[in-house]
């Protein structure tokens, strides 16, 4: 079986990546969700609970990893975040392959928000941001629950700014309205399908 055309899905908090997979998933696409992934990997029974409760004791809670006080962990040890990159990446890219190896379909999208801060883009047929203005990105990252103007400002900094990405990205949609990027994502599948025929 012919593997699948792999296109790589990426964009900063805010841009529209997930709603932009959900619509992939509407025409049928399957997806790897690299959060996704990483929640399974911390769930109970979870294949990164073990390392990652070694670095870091006060997160394990009844059997599984505990997100909240690993971001105590990190914000506290500078450290931190390296450490755990490099127990959970190995065993994201394990899943990752597993998933491909399954997946049954000519085209399979990987919604990877730190794609081109990892690397992960290397190993894609292609790549596709999403993107929207600023100003939009602020509306919608501070209209959600709980974000304040600190938080946003930090995962921004974690972040490839917007311009380096468009410069990388084989594919860019801006997410302004729902149709339109409904409208790009039917296009995009033809022209992959025709391409990859």
């Amino acid at each position: 079986m012919k593997p699948p055309f792999k296109l790589g899905l990426t964009g900063s908090i805010g841009m529209g990546k997930s709603t932009t997979a959900a619509m992939f998933a509407a025409e049928g696409v399957p997806i790897w969700d690299a959060d996704a992934a990483v929640h399974r990997l911390y769930a109970k029974g979870g294949a990164a609970v073990g390392a990652v409760a070694a670095l870091c004791p006060e997160a394990l809670t009844q059997g599984a990893i505990d997100r909240e006080a690993l971001k105590i962990w990190i914000a506290r040890d500078p450290a931190a975040l390296p450490q755990l990159e490099a127990v959970v990446h190995p065993l994201a890219a394990a899943d990752r392959a597993e998933f491909c190896g399954q997946v049954g379909s000519d085209i399979a999208v990987f919604d990877i928000p730190l794609m081109f801060e990892k690397g992960t883009d290397g190993e894609m047929d292609a790549t596709l941001l999403v993107t929207a203005p600023p100003q939009l990105q602020r509306d919608r990252v501070l209209s959600r629950p709980g974000m304040t103007e600190a938080q946003f400002n930090l995962i921004l900094s974690r972040q490839m700014p917007d311009a380096e990405k468009r410069a990388r990205a084989t594919h860019i949609v801006e997410t302004l309205d729902a149709a339109s990027v409904r409208a790009y994502v039917t296009a995009l599948l033809t022209h992959i399908r025709a391409k990859d025929a």
